[in-house]
């Protein structure tokens, strides 16, 4: 089986719960967060429908310059469901590559340093990938804390056994 079928199966997959975790953020908490340090729920949600364009830019780029960075800041849930649909669009056509291409060595720079160099599948793999679950269970916790019921992910949830 080549790269690209694993890894669009994947992201579709966790697209699927991503989704079900964004559409259960109520209007009125856009703007909660549990501690000063921590991402507001927007800011979150944000986050995640971001991501599957972290796979676009490290499969169509050689590298990439953080300088300049600005976090996506969309105000509904609707909008950031959008985004991250768009997101996951353009990622699995990214992703449609040879097994070759994912050989190829990515950079993340900031302020001329390289402070990351790796093989496009590392960066998928370690990187990005990884940061849907994280970043999903982060918001579940925030459910938890708010009385919200946390949907299931890769089994049942105490709120919906």
């Amino acid at each position: 089986m080549e790269l690209q079928n694993i890894l669009i199966s994947e992201l579709q997959h966790e697209v699927v719960i991503t989704e079900k975790f964004l559409k259960r953020i109520p209007a009125d908490k856009m703007n909660w967060r549990p501690h000063k340090k921590s991402m507001s729920i927007r800011q979150l949600a944000n986050h995640l429908a971001e991501i599957p364009s972290w796979i676009t830019g490290t499969m169509e780029m050689d590298d990439m310059d953080m300088a300049g960075y600005k976090a996506p800041d969309f105000a509904s849930v609707e909008e950031i469901l959008e985004v991250l649909r768009n997101n996951t669009a353009e990622a699995e056509a990214a992703l449609r590559k040879p097994d070759k291409e994912y050989e190829k060595n990515w950079k993340m720079i900031q302020d001329g340093k390289v402070l990351m160099d790796m093989p496009k599948y590392s960066v998928l793999r370690m990187m990005v990938f990884n940061q849907l679950p994280h970043h999903r269970a982060q918001l579940g916790v925030y459910f938890r804390l708010l009385d919200i019921p946390v949907p299931a992910t890769y089994g049942p949830s105490a709120d919906e056994s």
